[in-house]
């Protein structure tokens, strides 16, 4: 992993402050106890999600239970049950790319913006050729992969609920 920037450094000086660095904005997402399940391997990655979706498939199994009786409509019940516990899951897929997108975007650009003490003094500062290729390369080799990896889990719970809805018409 790559040192956080220094604010001096022998090459230049950054005047963006560090928390707002996009290399450091990248660290802290690896180390967040939320954000770092995308960097998980497959096994504790899908056990997270399993789990999210465990709890998702309480909460859907006691809402169909009130339309879909189990003792009279068994299937209906389990189908949507099925389809009500996609939902935590996808929305937390939706929070994990949001935040891997935004923080891949910043590292790719050419100009960082930061603020400096608060929403009405926002900078722009022009990245060197050397921290951009840096960035880049992070983008490139480890920030892509969380993307393919997110943008396939949204494939297979969108195969789930649209298998489940093809057999809900049969």
């Amino acid at each position: 992993m790559p040192e956080p920037l220094r604010q001096e450094s022998s090459v230049f000086v950054c005047p963006v402050p560090l928390e707002q660095q996009p290399v450091n904005e990248y660290q802290q997402l690896q180390d967040s106890w939320f954000y770092g399940w995308a960097t998980l391997g497959w096994g504790e990655y899908c056990g997270k999600l399993g789990w999210v979706g465990l709890a998702s498939g309480v909460l859907a199994a006691t809402v169909a239970a009130s339309s879909f009786p189990p003792s009279r409509d068994l299937g209906h019940f389990l189908l949507s049950t099925l389809m009500g516990s996609t939902l935590l899951p996808v929305l937390t897929l939706l929070r994990l790319y949001s935040a891997w997108w935004y923080v891949g975007d910043r590292l790719s650009k050419e100009t960082i913006f930061y603020e400096e003490s608060g929403w009405y003094d926002g900078q722009t500062w022009q990245k060197p050729p050397e921290m951009l290729s840096r960035d880049r390369l992070i983008v490139s080799f480890d920030i892509a992969p969380i993307h393919r990896r997110l943008i396939n889990s949204f494939g297979v719970f969108g195969v789930v609920l649209l298998g489940s809805g093809l057999v809900w018409l049969v």
